[in-house]
């Protein structure tokens, strides 16, 4: 097999080159248990404290790493004790990993054949750049010696003495090449030889764990000794060392960080040894190195499972409706439910500004959902966009469901433009808006009057306003007068999308031609209708309700599952035409 010379970085630190052990350079990473929150219950906090043991998996953890020594810890009195109050430093996580320093223009060849061997954490990318270590390739014969000892073929330069660099006399011969027209030759002097002071502060604070907002990580290499003179180029100028050009540094396996060089894997060792015999100065350098996470680095699950009690179900999942998201906390959610709330805001900003739980079940007539904020802003006003229309929603005082957006999606895809559609619950306009980009004309109805005036400004919002025709009333009302007038032989499709009620108003249907002539040729519609079932067999429970409703054996039903809305509770849609025999039936007395 032909090996490839690689011109790498010389490695200052001869006990680290291939041969001598390394397990003295690097530590191997201690267990802490997570700092906890001072300000929320004792349950949480003694949760996130929890014996956790040795026994982790693979890849980085809240309960493995090290909190960084200068974590602050704050204290808050005047903080309400119903509010979460989450210091984002105690989730600041330090762990010390390997990793090998390359030339840049190298690291993506190196690492495609140490794939295998890289740190591959999630969020983490395996290359990592070196801090102010970045230069371009006309400053390289300035800056110290190539492969064979030679000075870059600049031998006059003065500034090379023996191994070290002289940062003053480095940045004379530098200034040589500025006129009035700037640094002519060297377009980015200016970048590395002054020091940017607000740039060197964010990364100190970075360093003490705090991090910027936003940051997932950092990558530092651990210095074993810090030269004296930093140079006039500015702190982050690696003046006292021979430098061969940009670096990058590969982050090895976690597992390598305490082993020796010989416990290595072999590809890593032929590496090494490659480059021992291929160079006069081995260009490959192994230093050891401290990542860093913060707080932004965690998924929303990892925060919840280190604060809330061990074995407690981790809430994951919501619906979301615009800016809002929407919770169902069960019970045993409820004393850590703010806390919740801002974990669930804070990992889901700038989409999420708002977080809601519904506090009790739909038992009004509107089915308007009773919901508490317990995170961000306080609007329950927001606008949302589904299968490409716009929508306005108040959710304190309208309905909506964002889970049955395929299902809507659905029940259009069978429209066509020939179709007039009588949506008897329109709420807010989910089906009947999109419906109207399809159909010929659109006759929708709801009883609450905050939905129909939503219903109104979303028609116009979206164009549709003139093939829209909007009614407030109950539902057996619109059907009484929607078939009794002149509209009745044009209606083709009849959706009832009010799962816990909608089989009560189908006696509605009952008669609705029963004053006009049988010869006369008729359209029966065809009827859409929602319903929840717990029963064993839903299809045939739900069938059967539908055929008490109508007083009707012989009705032909298209039956569906659209979803799992509780254990052992299905949503189901039902599609059949009106039998010609409920049209024209005589209404019994009670009717």
């Amino acid at each position: 097999m032909g090996s490839t010379k690689l011109l790498l970085r010389p490695n200052p630190l001869p006990s680290v080159i291939f041969s001598p052990p390394i397990h003295s350079l690097f530590a191997k990473p201690k267990f802490t248990a997570p700092v906890t929150l001072s300000t929320f219950s004792t349950a949480a906090i003694s949760a996130a404290s929890g014996n956790h043991q040795s026994s982790l998996p693979y890849g980085p953890s809240l309960f493995k790493g090290k909190t960084p020594p200068t974590l602050k810890q704050q204290q808050d009195q005047q903080e309400n004790e119903t509010k979460a109050f989450i210091d984002e430093t105690h989730f600041t996580r330090i762990f010390d990993i390997a990793a090998l320093r390359v030339p840049a223009k190298d690291c993506y060849a190196l690492e495609s054949r140490l794939r295998g061997h890289l740190l591959n954490w999630p969020r983490v990318r395996n290359i990592a750049r070196v801090l102010g270590d970045e230069i371009e390739t006309q400053f390289v014969k300035l800056l110290g010696n190539n492969n064979d000892g030679s000075h870059g073929g600049n031998e006059d330069f003065s500034g090379v003495v023996g191994d070290e660099v002289n940062s003053v006399l480095f940045r004379e011969e530098l200034v040589k090449s500025f006129d009035a027209r700037g640094f002519v030759k060297f377009r980015n002097l200016a970048r590395i030889s002054r020091l940017r002071r607000k740039k060197g502060k964010e990364k100190k604070e970075g360093k003490e764990g705090n991090g910027r907002k936003g940051e997932l990580y950092v990558v530092e290499v651990v210095e074993e000794e810090r030269k004296e003179m930093s140079g006039l180029l500015g702190d982050e100028f690696r003046g006292g060392e021979k430098w061969r050009g940009s670096t990058r540094l590969l982050l090895l396996d976690e597992e390598l960080v305490d082993k020796n060089v010989e416990e290595f894997p072999e590809a890593i060792k032929v590496l090494l040894e490659q480059d021992t015999r291929e160079n006069t100065t081995p260009t490959l350098e192994l230093v050891k190195c401290r990542l860093t996470l913060f707080y932004d680095y965690w998924l929303m699950n990892e925060i919840l499972e280190a604060l809330l009690p061990k074995g407690m179900i981790i809430p994951s999942a919501f619906e979301t409706v615009g800016h809002i998201a929407h919770l169902n906390l069960r019970e045993e959610h409820q004393p850590f439910k703010y806390l919740i709330a801002k974990v669930v805001l804070d990992k889901n900003k700038p989409k999420i500004q708002t977080v809601v739980n519904k506090i009790d079940a739909i038992h009004n007539d509107y089915r308007t959902m009773q919901l508490e904020v317990l995170a961000g802003n306080n609007s329950l006003v927001t606008m949302l966009v589904e299968n490409g229309f716009r929508f306005n929603v108040d959710l304190a005082t309208v309905y909506w469901n964002s889970k049955l957006a395929t299902e809507r999606q659905r029940l259009l895809s069978g429209f066509n433009f020939k179709d007039v559609v009588c949506d008897v619950f329109a709420g807010v306009g989910p089906i009947c808006i999109p419906a109207a980009k399809i159909v010929k004309r659109v006759y929708a109805n709801d009883l609450n009057p905050y939905a129909v005036d939503y219903l109104e400004r979303n028609s116009v919002l979206n164009k549709l306003e003139k093939k829209i025709e909007v009614f407030n009333m109950d539902g057996r009302r619109f059907i009484d007068a929607m078939f009794a007038s002149q509209k009745a032989h044009k209606i083709t499709q009849v959706v009832m999308n009010l799962p816990n009620d909608a089989t009560e108003f189908l006696d509605a249907f009952r008669g609705i031609y029963r004053d006009r002539p049988e010869d006369a040729k008729f359209t029966f519609p065809k009827i859409h209708l929602y319903g929840f079932s717990k029963a064993r067999d839903p299809e045939f429970d739900f069938h059967e309700r539908i055929r008490i409703a109508l007083a009707e054996v012989a009705v032909n039903v298209e039956m569906r599952r659209v979803r799992l809305v509780a254990p052992g509770k299905w949503m189901l849609c039902a599609s059949f035409v009106l039998p010609e025999s409920v049209a024209f039936a005589r209404r019994s007395p009670n009717m």
